[in-house]
């Protein structure tokens, strides 16, 4: 089988399993955003800080708890938003899950240069179709 035939096929093969992926995603209320209450862009901060996380337009709720327009938040540290979003997310260093329906933490990091981003995740760690997602900031720890 030539080169194009094979592309065409796996294409074929996996555009139905990718719409079932994101048929099972939760829909997102409309306007839903998530936004930084605390720090702000550009802000110094201490190694450990807090961050309040704000949420408009949509509901808070633990992981597990299926309720529609809601969801829980995710913190992404020094790292972007996963390529694919009708997976579940990971728990990583860089990952941080607040399932239990948390709208602050404290957060240590060492000192440097540091990103930030809210990610709201439904009752399944799987972001929400269109996904609720923050702009990125940039906190310098001291």
């Amino acid at each position: 089988m030539n080169r194009i035939a094979v592309t065409l096929s796996l294409a074929l093969l996996t555009a139905p399993v990718a719409a079932f992926a994101e048929s099972m995603m939760s829909e997102a209320p409309a306007n839903a955003g998530v936004y930084f209450v605390q720090p702000t862009d550009g802000a110094t901060v201490d190694q450990t800080f807090k961050v309040v996380f704000g949420l408009r337009n949509m509901g808070v709720a633990p992981a597990g708890v299926e309720k529609a327009g809601t969801g829980h938040h995710h913190l992404l540290i020094d790292t972007n938003v996963p390529s694919d979003l009708s997976q579940s997310l990971p728990a990583t260093d860089q990952i941080k899950h607040f399932g239990g329906g948390q709208t602050e933490t404290e957060v240590t990091l060492s000192p440097g240069k540091h990103t930030l981003q809210l990610l709201v995740g439904d009752h399944m760690h799987v972001p929400h179709n269109p996904p609720v997602v923050s702009e990125k900031i940039t906190v310098m720890v001291e």
